[in-house]
């Protein structure tokens, strides 16, 4: 069995991935398969942090009329639904999971302590970080950068619902051209929706590499910790 390339990852999901073909909600068919990937690269060794999105519930530019920061704030209390569904499925699992969340709820999660955290992962715990960055006005494209540098992690693996970067979006153009290899100035400049602006540049400023792949495809996961090429390299 291959070895994995990667000791600490950051594995950022979206909603909409959990909503599988529903689109809205939570599918737990959807659920169980990521849960069970997520804790089959755990098993290898590798420490894993999870940041999940809320796009299957709700996005702050959905609010229109509402003031910005609270339909931010509806935002990142919908990623704390999806870090306790992907807890549950992990425990059912027999995985060890944590959910960390930036804005405290200590009833039902930790509040984020970056050092605690890190031992979490030292342990082979899995950690999952909701609520966003705690803030309105980021993303959680953002919250992925941010952590990641914060907790060290080697990659961020974007996992999309297509299989990498293209120049257009690959559903609608027959023409669009795969990359497999960007650097952050080239998502910046050619305007590449991969992540935001903001999320970019944390990661060109700290020299955090992402690798964009899709989540479809079997054992995608597994397949991109072992080194596969698959998706899109950015560096």
């Amino acid at each position: 069995m291959s070895k994995p390339v990667y000791k600490r990852v950051l594995l950022k999901l979206s909603g909409e991935a959990l909503a599988g073909e529903k689109g809205f909600g939570i599918d737990t068919d959807t659920l169980e398969r990521i849960a069970k990937e997520v804790k089959e690269v755990g098993d290898m060794g590798v420490e894993i942090a999870v940041v999940v999105g809320a796009g299957n519930f709700w996005r702050g530019r959905s609010g229109k009329g509402m003031d910005r920061a609270t339909a931010d704030y509806m935002g990142m209390t919908a990623t704390v639904i999806n870090a306790l569904a992907l807890q549950d499925a992990l425990e059912n699992l027999g995985a060890i999971c944590r959910v960390q969340t930036a804005i405290e709820m200590r009833q039902i999660a930790e509040p984020y302590i970056r050092r605690k955290a890190i031992r979490h992962l030292e342990k082979q715990r899995i950690v999952i970080f909701a609520a966003g960055t705690g803030n309105p006005y980021f993303t959680t494209d953002t919250t992925a950068a941010l952590r990641a540098a914060e907790i060290e992690a080697e990659v961020i693996l974007l996992a999309k619902n297509v299989d990498a970067v293209y120049d257009k979006d690959p559903n609608t153009d027959a023409d669009a051209v795969k990359f497999d290899t960007l650097s952050y100035l080239e998502i910046l400049n050619l305007e590449l929706k991969v992540m935001d602006t903001t999320a970019t540049s944390l990661c060109m400023d700290n020299s955090i590499p992402i690798k964009v792949f899709g989540l479809e495809a079997p054992n995608s996961i597994k397949r991109v910790i072992l080194g596969e090429k698959i998706g899109t390299y950015i560096y």
